[in-house]
């Protein structure tokens, strides 16, 4: 999304990872969207275009998984992948999965932006489906049913009975909003919604959501002595600005449940140093 981002991979000279610049596949129609949406917007806007990006850079691939940067991966997404060959469908989306006290499924949608896999032609229909849609509209605000790309995911099932698969393992990707209703040990993957990069080394681990101390343990421990790694190779501090919008959300939900948990907002202010 930026030239230094792509510099700076092209740099590690890593023999797995081949970088595309934004400029490079950016269409009139992209570029006469863009000066209306943030940048965050302009993000979501891209995500479906992502697949055929891939797939016109190599005639060899046979599908493509989109997967959120702050995703990561701690085993082998194979049984992820076994189980969406054996539904036989052409593309892959995922659900929350809410704790039941923090159900967004409302305005976030119920199926997630996250790791979702777009089989080669088969996946046309449902992909340049959601192109348009996300062209036409994506913006950050909840209107006429939408949010940006991701509530357009709500009726794939029944839309695209035929093409569309939803991961059914749902403990093989999880994040903070339902740590407490799945044991960690069998997730593939994580994702580390609301985590940021904080001044003096210190990083804000997981938003508004309360999490067992075991998941700080096994899962934030890892990542963050990972994210301290990367932060040294690339040699200078990174600072993020945190994000309160899912917190004022979960405000508005916590008193239409007669501000059952309060006392759970202080997990919006775990803290800690990064690994030196």
């Amino acid at each position: 999304m930026d030239a230094e981002t792509k510099a700076f991979l092209d740099s590690l000279g890593h023999p797995t990872i081949r970088t595309i610049a934004l400029q490079d596949i950016e269409t009139p129609e992209l570029l006469a969207v863009k000066p209306g949406r943030n940048r965050a917007e302009y993000c979501w806007t891209l995500t479906p275009f992502t697949p055929t990006i891939v797939f016109r850079s190599d005639p060899t691939v046979r599908r493509v998984t989109y997967v959120d940067a702050d995703v990561f991966l701690f085993q082998s997404p194979r049984p992820i992948f076994e189980e969406f060959e054996r539904s036989g469908k052409a593309v892959l989306i995922t659900d929350h999965a809410y704790d039941p006290e923090y159900d967004q499924s409302a305005v976030s949608g119920q199926y997630c932006v996250q790791f979702m896999t777009f089989v080669r032609d088969a996946s046309e229909p449902v992909r340049k489906w959601w192109q348009d849609r996300c062209i036409e509209w994506c913006f950050d605000r909840i209107e006429d049913g939408k949010l940006g790309d991701q509530k357009y995911l709500d009726d794939w099932p029944r839309r695209f009975r035929d093409l569309v698969h939803v991961l059914q393992q749902l403990d093989l990707l999880l994040g903070p909003w339902n740590a407490r209703r799945f044991p960690y040990s069998r997730a593939v993957a994580w994702h580390f919604h609301g985590l940021r990069l904080l001044a003096g080394g210190k990083v804000l681990l997981h938003g508004p959501y309360a999490v067992p101390e075991v998941v700080h343990q096994m899962v934030y421990g890892p990542y963050t002595e990972e994210l301290a790694r990367s932060i040294r190779t690339l040699g200078r501090q990174v600072v993020q600005r945190p994000n309160h919008k899912p917190v004022i959300a979960w405000l508005k939900s916590l008193a239409r449940n007669a501000i059952k948990r309060l006392k759970e907002i202080r997990n919006y202010h775990v803290v800690r140093k990064l690994p030196r």
